[in-house]
């Protein structure tokens, strides 16, 4: 298998579910990888897409959460946590074959975590326990 990005397929964990960047196109899971996408653009949209990315996150103001100092290529089913609506529906927001780019960050003052999620239009920050238990919407919104 080959990689868009220069990740070395053989010593990833995910290699045995992977079709290869590639061979696919860039859907090694069978839906988009933002890095991918990037790097067909151009040598520094990934760059460039995360420094907008950053702002973005560190520019919503959630008192309590640590600064957005970078953002990881993570796999869907990863980040995909199940959220209640206040109606009590239960919904899952992203696609968990597709990569985006997020980071987990320590929530100041408790044993919580801060998930933050993006791709190239929306970005999500949640706040959940210990294995993504009681997960929360804090901020979904369009940014591109």
């Amino acid at each position: 298998m080959g990689s868009v990005c220069g990740i070395d397929c053989g010593m990833c964990e995910l290699k045995e579910g992977c079709n290869g960047c590639m061979e696919t196109g860039g859907r090694p899971f069978g839906a988009e990888c933002i890095v991918a996408m990037c790097y067909q653009k151009s040598e520094t949209a990934l760059e460039e897409l995360k420094e907008n990315l950053i702002r973005e996150f560190n520019e919503l103001g959630i008192e309590d959460m640590e600064e957005v100092t970078d953002l990881n290529a993570l796999k869907g089913d990863f980040v995909n946590l199940e959220y209640t609506l206040p109606g009590g529906k239960r919904i899952k927001i992203w696609d968990d074959n597709r990569i985006y780019l997020g980071n987990q960050l320590h929530k100041a003052g408790g044993d919580k975590c801060y998930g933050i999620v993006a791709d190239e239009k929306y970005l999500m920050v949640s706040e959940y326990g210990a294995f993504g238990a009681d997960a929360e919407i804090v901020v979904f919104k369009r940014w591109n």
